[in-house]
This record gives C-alpha cells, structure tokens and sequence, in this order.
C-alpha cells in the first residue's frame, strides 16, 4: 500500500474535555495507536490534522495539543486547519499528491463533523478511502447513534468501512 497514506483527524486535548465525554475514548485512542503502529511498520505515511478557532481549540493553547497518548514521530506530517474539511484552506491535498498517495485510510474526531467533512472532501479530490468504523468518535451523547449513521452514510458514498483490526496497510 505504498499509495496510501493515514490521516488522524482532530484528536486534541480539548475535545476530550466537553461535558459529554468521548464515546469510547479508550478504545479510539487505542484503535488510533494500532494504526498509526502499523502504518509506521511499513512506511505508510501517517499525517495528523489539528483544527484551531477562536473559542476552544485557539492554536498554541493546551486544548489545541494534540492528546498525549499520541506521539507522533519526526517523519509524521502535521497538517493545521480552521474549517470542517481537512483539504480546505491546508496543503494536504499537495502533499499527498507529492507522495503519489491514492488511498487514504481515516479516524479521529469528531464523527459528524470534521471526520464526515474530511471523508466528502477526499471523495471529491478522487481519493478512495477507508473509514475506520471504529477509529471514529464524537462528545455528543447520541455519538454512538452518529457512528452508526455517518459510518452507513459515508460507506453509501464510496468509503469503504473498516476495523482497525482489519486495517494492515500490506
């Protein structure tokens, strides 16, 4: 899967901070670490996208930081965005074409906003993608309704739905 490349959406410290917690945060956080491991193993290229705004994720503030159970390597790309869609407004699309990057493999925060903006988006470039069904999440206390429903939703628009245990990047 040298075209292929791991996009981790939004998972700062600050979303982890609402009054309704991330629906499964453990096992997100964990489904995210598999990933990113096995991404690493192979060369898969890993890229992490940090949105920022003036009310809760204001860049450089402790909210915006990325969770620490993330730990991004030197050869990771950092992407900062300030809209829905991880392309808009950023340079990711540029770069990933720079690395012949065809396939995109998706997870992080929040399910039925960034994560569905950033999936439509890549569909419109021409990407062809992979869901992580269960490397999604949201603070919102119908998140679990929301999964089910964006993963059905996105999965009807060409996003083929995987487990992160599924996920081999070979």
């Amino acid at each position: 899967m040298n075209n292929t490349a791991l996009l981790i959406i939004d998972v700062q410290q600050g979303l982890f901070k609402k009054s309704t917690p991330i629906y499964k945060a453990d096992e997100l956080l964990e489904n995210i670490n598999l990933l990113v491991d096995r991404a690493h193993g192979v060369g898969v290229p890993v890229f992490y996208i940090q949105h920022s705004d003036t009310r809760a994720l204001v860049k450089g503030s402790h909210d915006w930081q990325l969770h620490p159970e993330l730990q991004p390597q030197r050869m990771d790309s950092i992407i900062h965005k300030q809209h829905g869609n991880a392309f808009e407004d950023t340079n990711l699309d540029t770069l990933l074409k720079s690395k012949h990057i065809t396939h995109l493999v998706i997870a992080g925060l929040v399910t039925h906003g960034c994560v569905k903006a950033t999936c439509l988006g890549a569909r419109q470039l021409g990407y062809n993608l992979i869901l992580v069904k269960d490397g999604h999440s949201s603070y919102s206390k119908d998140a679990s309704r929301l999964i089910e429903e964006w993963n059905q939703k996105l999965g009807a628009q060409n996003c083929e739905l995987k487990a992160a245990s599924e996920i081999a990047f070979c």
